[in-house]
């Protein structure tokens, strides 16, 4: 292209907008499929019908501030954050198609390096963009890029919310805060040795299953953090879960930035971290794959035959070091906007 900003004209069907598609986007994601060029990617899932069961789909939208922080960038965040959607459910991701919102006069070497991110995150993962769309909105229509990804994966274990039952095991794969924390500091140009824990964990869940460990059910604790998946997992098994404050690993530098800005670790954003519920019988075996990860992984606390505080009403319950209990209720209001 002629020009380092992106301008109506690229989303307006004609020569502009070829030339961003083909000279640009498809240029960073060149594969066989892409290369055909049809307005659908027509998909043969006929080599891996063999060892697995079900098709699993997940689609997502990223509108996160500021577009490129420590650790990452809302490319490798949009990648990721369908990859570890599908692991969830214990599913392998194959193809990611990508939507693009763009503002007007938004840098193209910004977007090339973005675009570059997620070519490079979904190489290492193993995973190819098969296909997207691209929309340009008038300047002060969007704050420079949404993306929308959505991914196709094949699986063959079921971890599903409904398989949550007492006696399970709860266990968090590492330390909590560090994305919606790094994200914080930016914004308010806060000095701070953090960086996002965006990663993709489908590698992590699938040494677990192939472990053969039963995993009940498996959340990542993106928006809302920890508080809002137990949440979510008390009103769905309408059973109480009793969490252990000391086990759950909390960086300095988290507690630091939630002092100073009256946040709450457990309710801040996680883009490298899951929660996963499981059998007491799994739980050591789990945790040393886990800690092979993470050291900080651990079992936090466990889901209860009964609901010991409340007789009608299920509740997330967290102990701290000195035996005294608090409710940890779910997130309530404007939490940080823009997260991912």
């Amino acid at each position: 292209m002629k020009t380092d900003k992106i301008m109506l004209a690229c989303g307006g069907g004609g020569e502009e907008m070829n030339e961003l598609i083909n000279d640009v986007i498809f240029k960073i994601f060149d594969n066989e499929i892409l290369r055909r060029g049809d307005d659908s990617a027509v998909l043969d899932f006929a080599e891996f019908l063999p060892n697995f069961k079900n098709l699993a789909f997940s689609t997502d939208s990223f509108v996160v501030s500021p577009l490129i922080f420590e650790g990452g960038d809302i490319g490798k965040l949009a990648v990721c954050g369908t990859i570890n959607d599908l692991a969830m459910v214990g599913a392998r991701a194959l193809y990611l198609s990508c939507a693009l919102i763009i503002e007007e006069g938004f840098s193209l070497s910004k977007l090339k390096k973005i675009l570059e991110s997620m070519k490079n995150t979904a190489e290492d993962a193993g995973v190819k963009i098969i296909c997207g769309d691209t929309k340009v909105v008038p300047k002060g229509a969007c704050d420079g890029l949404f993306i929308n990804t959505s991914g196709i994966a094949l699986t063959k274990h079921k971890a599903r919310l409904s398989r949550l039952k007492a006696g399970a095991k709860i266990l968090l794969s590492g330390d909590i805060g560090a994305h919606g924390a790094t994200l914080m500091a930016s914004r308010h140009n806060m000095q701070s040795k953090l960086k996002s824990d965006c990663k993709c964990l489908h590698n992590i869940v699938f040494e677990l299953l192939d472990a053969k460990i039963d995993v009940l059910c498996m959340r990542d604790a993106t928006r809302g953090g920890l508080s809002a998946v137990l949440n979510e997992w008390v009103n769905a098994s309408n059973k109480s879960i009793k969490i252990y404050e000391s086990k759950i690993a909390v960086s300095d530098e988290v507690m630091g930035i939630c002092e100073l800005l009256g946040f709450e670790a457990y309710e801040l954003a996680n883009e490298g971290t899951f929660i996963l519920a499981l059998d007491e019988k799994d739980e050591s075996k789990a945790l040393e794959i886990l800690k092979k990860h993470n050291q900080h992984a651990a079992c936090i606390g466990q889901i209860l035959n009964e609901n010991p505080v409340l007789k009608n009403k299920a509740c997330v319950i967290l102990e701290n070091a000195y035996g005294a209990s608090r409710f940890l209720q779910a997130p309530k209001g404007e939490l940080l906007p823009r997260i991912c």
